[in-house]
């Protein structure tokens, strides 16, 4: 199956054995307003793409206009990042079509997908397959998508959900310690995961400093992804691309 834009886009940085930055932007904490100012600082920054969406994402209508907004000051893929079906936009040039794979409830593993899925086909939106695996009970995540939250040192749990994740046929995996996490996940999490499977591995939730990115990182991860660090203090985030970039320099 030949890859989208988006995807190819990401594949080639991490086949030539880069490790990719990637921005989350939580319309609902980011004022729409400095939606493109925000947008150009990242890539500025030399993040690699700009993930849109966050955990209580409620409005189509202002999902489009903050996305427009984006948009019109990057040259950088803008993919969404979903809580469920109002989190489809067609200006955006990729969504993550995933799956909460340890959620108890069918609606966030394959139903929402399924209400949603003709809504992606129509706006023509670039879909990249991708298994979704939260840790810890205390995120919004966990709370909103009714997951069953690993324990970020449940190591085989994870190797399993990867594993089952590729078998399925899903082409990312996205490690979530949750917006807000005190500390990123061990790297024996990671390690494990990243030895078991084939597929890019992507991790986000805690993640704050240079430290934390080299050692997620330096773990196994291909993608980082930081959103509630740049909200705090957007000018660390330079330097947590650069220590992602740079690792092993």
């Amino acid at each position: 199956m030949r890859l989208g834009r988006v995807e190819q886009y990401l594949m080639d940085r991490i086949g030539a054995g880069r490790h990719l930055h990637i921005s989350l932007l939580d319309p609902v904490s980011t004022p729409s307003e400095k939606a493109g100012e925000y947008a150009s600082y990242i890539q500025e920054s030399g993040s690699d793409a700009i993930m849109v969406g966050g955990s209580t994402v409620y409005s189509q209508e202002a999902l489009d206009s903050f996305i427009k907004k984006v948009k019109e000051e990057v040259s950088i893929p803008v993919i969404i990042f979903p809580n469920n079906v109002q989190s489809i936009s067609r200006y955006a040039d990729a969504i993550w079509f995933m799956s909460l794979l340890n959620s108890v409830d069918w609606y966030y593993i394959v139903g929402a997908q399924l209400q949603g899925a003709l809504t992606v086909k129509s706006f023509n939106l670039e879909a990249i397959p991708m298994g979704y695996v939260v840790f810890g009970s205390e995120s919004t995540v966990a709370a909103m998508g009714r997951a069953l939250p690993l324990a970020p040192h449940s190591y085989e749990i994870a190797v399993c959900y990867g594993l089952a994740a590729q078998y399925l046929g899903m082409r990312f995996l996205y490690l979530e310690a949750g917006s807000g996490a005190s500390r990123p996940l061990p790297e024996t999490t990671i390690r494990a995961v990243r030895k078991a499977v084939d597929i890019p591995v992507i991790v986000g939730g805690g993640i704050r400093t240079p430290e934390d990115v080299k050692a997620v990182c330096g773990a196994g991860a291909d993608i980082v992804v930081t959103g509630t660090a740049i909200e705090r203090d957007h000018r660390i985030l330079p330097s947590l691309v650069y220590a992602a970039k740079n690792l092993g320099n």
